[in-house]
């Protein structure tokens, strides 16, 4: 007798019932309306402290006029890789303007931050090679580190003399690569990429710095954490996003001009990817603009963050070593994080739960991304309401 038909995939419910038993099971929500520091979730208005949107520039009305101008012009969708026909002359003026902003000789312009990431750690190192990441590093340069087929050496979250220690024991490699967030988001605190810099320059190792969400709030010019630190000139590859404090979408990375070459060459997210659309690079040249003119934004947001991790501080909060916009508030247990973000949901406040695997076992959080879109008055809600809730 024929047998009957089985469900090959019958396997995932029972591992969905045992995310959802550890309080590690994720749920999808649908945003109504725009990205702002006011959120619309199942018909509900939500002060929203989950965004990523730091110089709350995602609905801003310039960029908004930019990328409908570009869509009549150049269309909507790119139609082919950037080596084939995907590439405009917006692509263009933006990576100009990037390289610009960055003060590098080139940059190039991914479909996403995550793929700059790992095209770019995978152009750079692979087999006979050794890669040294951070244990906190975003998982973008995780899969980047995986992908590359190199041999990865993990050091403790910022410990630098570790990571000296193992470029000493590391043995014989073709090449050498340390590669780090500049501002960590979910710890939001920032590397110390001084005196990595140093390490990188004793071993040989190129050093790789991921600014995703510094770009645009750190530095005299919105540049990152290496511009905050003084430190640009050591700093071989820059990675930026374009879809958090700059409100649009897309990734780059700035440097000089041999590797822009390379990685046009080599990077396989850029080669066979569909080119971002020209209305998102220029909503970003907009954005870039309105970095350079209203730099009051990242200074009051940053003193704003300054005074709230003081505030929580005081109440008796865990925020580990923020030094940022992005604090985390450290529960450890992971369903002690989904009550007290289900508490703070009755006082009308979005303060997303992050939990394994997105943070290590025993450090779940509430993770408050502060924008330029938060009053005082909004801010001080959060804080009575951590109060109460505590």
């Amino acid at each position: 007798m024929p047998q009957e038909p089985r469900d090959r995939l019958a396997w995932i419910e029972d591992e969905l019932h045992s995310l959802e038993s550890s309080g590690l099971r994720r749920q999808l929500k649908t945003r109504g309306g725009p990205q702002t520091s006011r959120l619309v979730v199942d018909g509900r208005e939500l002060i929203n402290f989950g965004s990523n949107d730091y110089l709350a520039l995602a609905a801003d009305p310039r960029l908004a006029t930019a990328a409908a101008e570009a869509a009549r012009q150049e269309g909507v969708g790119s139609g082919a890789s950037p080596l084939i026909t995907g590439r405009g002359q917006t692509h263009r003026q933006l990576e100009q303007r990037l390289a610009e902003f960055e003060g590098t000789e080139a940059a190039l312009v991914f479909s996403s931050g995550f793929a700059a990431n790992v095209g770019t750690v995978a152009a750079l190192v692979g087999p006979g090679d050794v890669v040294f990441t951070d244990r906190k590093n975003h998982a973008s340069l995780w899969d980047g580190c995986r992908m590359s087929r190199a041999d990865v050496r993990v050091y403790p979250h910022g410990d630098w003399r570790r990571l000296d220690e193992f470029l000493r024991e590391a043995g014989d490699h073709r090449r050498r690569l340390i590669a780090t967030d500049g501002l960590f988001s979910m710890d939001g605190d920032l590397a110390p990429l001084a005196e990595l810099a140093d390490v990188a320059e004793r071993h040989a190792a190129m050093l790789l710095v991921d600014e995703a969400h510094a770009t645009g709030v750190f530095g005299r010019r919105g540049r990152g954490v290496a511009e905050h630190l003084g430190v640009e000139d050591r700093i071989d590859v820059r990675i930026g996003t374009l879809s958090k404090a700059l409100g649009s979408a897309g990734g780059f990375v700035a440097g000089s001009r041999s590797l822009i070459d390379w990685l046009v060459n080599r990077a396989r997210p850029y080669i066979y990817s569909t080119a971002p659309p020209a209305p998102t690079a220029a909503a970003a040249l907009a954005a870039l603009d309105i970095v350079h003119d209203e730099p009051h934004r990242r200074r009051e947001l940053l003193a704003r963050a300054a005074r709230l991790r003081e505030e929580l501080v005081k109440q008796g909060w865990n925020i580990g070593s923020s030094a940022s916009q992005i604090i985390p508030l450290i529960v450890g247990q992971a369903d002690r994080a989904t009550k007290l973000s289900a508490a703070l949901l009755g006082h009308g406040l979005f303060v997303p739960a992050i939990r394994p695997p997105t943070v290590p076992k025993d450090e779940a959080c509430l993770r408050i991304s502060l924008t330029a879109g938060h009053t005082d008055e909004m801010i001080e809600r959060l804080r009575e309401a951590l109060q109460q809730t505590a």
